[in-house]
């Protein structure tokens, strides 16, 4: 059976010696910085000498957090910042006018190259708005992408976009398939993704103008497109990546999370209100623990925001330090395949959508 590639926790490349320098975002998740500290203290262990980090934040809370772990020797910098952002505060002021914000800091220190990646668990709207400001985006590209990944019954597959671009056209769905497609190759070590694009039915002329518009591209492109998705094909894993617009994709997202803790939450019920049930779960135990694992959002550590001239990791705000140490593996291991030179190049290969577009698709029905 086909899986989509899963990212190796256990470490980085040892064939890669070159130090990666990462910055990360003290402040930004719900619980303070002590399980972002933590994090970045059991990244820095497991891949010493192959990291260096960056926590910036309230200087006194961060080195309070280091110190309690016995972490002063470990190769981790500490940059104070004054401001703050909180997870209620509308993004695009947020990164407008709190110029010394962790955010705001670290975006620029990626543009002045004193950082290779940026990691935040934070205000997704102002990690995005922060992003965009300091880095830009890659050449070529429209609009950028985050990139998040559900569970399957066939492994992982990646959602794009999940948030960062509400409003798309075709062009832009068609460089998120191109973008995801390179990540999953080179980060996810999956070699030619299959791509999907979520539509109301299966047919070339479902959907509205903009997705009947997609499908037309992507079926002319040099990708493994495999036509449209329904809803219910996504957690069937029919394909690796699957594309949307920025609505769709968080609603997707955010509907998928709550449907699996409410299908956990009524299993647990229901083997607890009898005696076979509890039988029934000691000797269902290994099985469950390995679904609760595949389950996990933590082990994917956070999602990608693709498109930038930068490397920008998102993760949940509710991350614990195991999704901040997976985060950090997850940008050094983007830094080191120079995916987004992969990117550029291979978007500098597409035509125009005007080009590419052939006479209108017929209207749906």
């Amino acid at each position: 059976m086909r899986h989509a590639g899963m990212l190796d926790v256990q470490g980085i490349e040892e064939s890669q010696q070159d130090v990666v320098w990462i910055g990360i975002d003290a402040m930004g998740g719900d619980f303070g910085p002590k399980p972002v500290v933590e994090g970045a203290v059991t990244a820095a262990r497991k891949h010493q000498g192959k990291v260096r980090l960056t926590l910036v934040g309230c200087e006194d809370e961060v080195r309070q957090e280091i110190a309690a772990l016995h972490a002063e020797s470990l190769p981790i910098d500490v940059l104070h910042a004054p401001d703050r952002v909180f997870m209620a505060e509308a993004p695009v002021r947020a990164a407008v006018r709190k110029k010394r914000s962790s955010l705001n800091l670290l975006a620029n220190m990626q543009a002045q190259g004193d950082i290779q990646a940026m990691i935040s668990a934070g205000n997704t709207g102002a990690v995005v708005a922060s992003a965009q400001l300091a880095l830009g985006k890659l050449e070529g590209v429209n609009k950028p992408a985050i990139a998040s990944f559900l569970p399957t019954v066939r492994g992982t597959s990646i959602v794009l976009d999940v948030g960062a671009t509400p409003d798309c056209k075709a062009m832009d769905l068609l460089q998120f398939a191109v973008m995801g497609s390179l990540y999953a190759n080179h980060v996810l070590r999956l070699s030619r993704p299959r791509i999907g694009l979520l539509s109301i039915g299966e047919e070339p002329e479902k959907g509205n103008e903009m997705t009947r518009n997609a499908h037309r591209l992507l079926r002319q492109s040099s990708l493994n497109f495999v036509g449209n998705l329904e809803g219910r094909d996504v957690l069937q894993g029919k394909a690796d990546v699957v594309v949307c617009d920025g609505f769709v994709g968080n609603i997707v997202l955010k509907f998928t999370e709550g449907a699996l803790a409410f299908l956990a939450g009524r299993v647990r019920n229901e083997v607890r209100n009898s005696i076979t049930g509890r039988f029934g779960t000691w000797l269902l135990k290994p099985a469950m623990l390995r679904l609760r694992r595949s389950l996990d959002p933590e082990v994917m550590g956070g999602a990608p925001l693709l498109g930038l001239n930068g490397v920008c990791i998102v993760a949940h705000g509710r991350s614990g330090p195991k999704a901040i140490c997976n985060a950090v593996t997850m940008a050094v291991r983007y830094v080191q395949q120079g995916v987004n030179e992969h990117i550029r190049r291979e978007l500098a290969r597409i035509p125009s959508g005007d080009s590419m577009m052939e006479k209108e698709v017929a209207p749906c029905t």
